[in-house]
């Protein structure tokens, strides 16, 4: 009977702990679902609910709306790097009430999220009280829209399932890798490595402290990488036809 019951909690076949809760991290259902929402005591992941505003700019400014989701993500990646290493970060693009803004922080153990937890409780973030909560999510693998990664959703903003926000790849592996150098887990950076990023166009001006020396002139190379990218897929179209 023990071993039946392990087996099936949190799934659905599970009738008293709520699948979406354990799975999502959040249930549209909220207070008023039939299933129990248990909340963990220690877990390696950290929420912050409706943390990110959505942006929708209007047709032909997808580049601000991304410099814009960009800079948030840097801001929250430097500010939550200081409570240990992270594993992942992700921000929903749900519209959905109990998924949208939602930023979820796995860190590689649980004392950084303990610690994450105690220094972020009663801080404010944009004139908005944070509201940090432990997580039951570790595997993003299953919280994550399959069809949403691949092609598009269905089902819109309005899936139960993350959305995850794509923040520019070249940030995203900057952020990582002076992180990882932050917390000893890597060698610091190679001068070869730098002279085949500068080959492939990418380079960086940070400081020795790991962080970008002028914000504007990284949205100022963001923008060149975006360029950059929308002219190739321009090319490979042309070439196709």
């Amino acid at each position: 009977m023990a071993n039946r019951l392990g087996k099936i909690f949190g799934t659905e076949e599970d009738r008293v702990n709520c699948p979406f809760y354990y799975k999502i991290g959040a249930c549209r259902h909220g207070d008023r679902c039939s299933r129990k929402h248990v909340k963990p005591t220690f877990s390696p992941t950290v929420l912050l609910p409706h943390l990110w505003q959505p942006i929708a700019l209007g047709a032909g400014r997808a580049q601000e709306e991304q410099e814009m989701f960009d800079d948030f993500f840097e801001e929250v990646f430097e500010e939550l790097q200081k409570f240990g290493e992270i594993e992942c970060l992700e921000v929903c693009d749900n519209l959905c009430d109990h998924l949208i803004g939602n930023v979820y922080i796995k860190y590689v153990d649980e004392e950084s999220a303990a610690r994450c937890l105690q220094g972020l409780t009663g801080r404010f973030f944009a004139g908005r009280l944070l509201q940090p909560e432990l997580s039951p999510v570790t595997d993003f693998r299953e919280a994550r829209c399959r069809q949403y990664d691949t092609t598009s959703c269905n089902r819109g903003g309005h899936c139960n399932f993350l959305h995850v926000r794509k923040v520019t790849e070249d940030l995203r592996r900057f952020l990582y890798k002076t992180m990882k150098r932050m917390h000893g887990s890597k060698k610091r950076d190679d001068p070869v490595d730098r002279r085949k990023r500068r080959r492939r166009g990418v380079d960086y001006d940070y400081d020795r402290d790991g962080t970008f020396s002028d914000s504007a002139e990284r949205r100022r190379l963001i923008s060149k990488w975006n360029r950059e990218r929308e002219e190739k897929i321009k090319e490979a179209m042309a070439g196709q036809q």
